[in-house]
């Protein structure tokens, strides 16, 4: 599977949990789950929201392109 978020991995550098997220983003834990295992993606306005949360400009959320695939 093709992962699009790094969501999750930032959590963990930022010491915040996905239930805290859910909290924070008024969205359901299981929703949150699914965007941290790339099951989904957060809408892009949601998106921007967990940077400001986070304080990680959005492009760190997401998985850089590799130019060479």
């Amino acid at each position: 599977m093709r992962k699009y978020n790094r969501i999750k991995a930032v959590l963990a550098d930022k010491g915040k949990t996905a239930k805290w997220l859910a909290k924070e983003v008024g969205r359901d834990r299981s929703t949150v789950s699914r965007w941290c295992t790339n099951d989904m993606q957060p809408p892009v306005e949601v998106l921007y929201r967990i940077a400001e949360l986070l304080e990680v400009d959005v492009c760190d959320l997401l998985v850089r392109n590799d130019p060479a695939n």
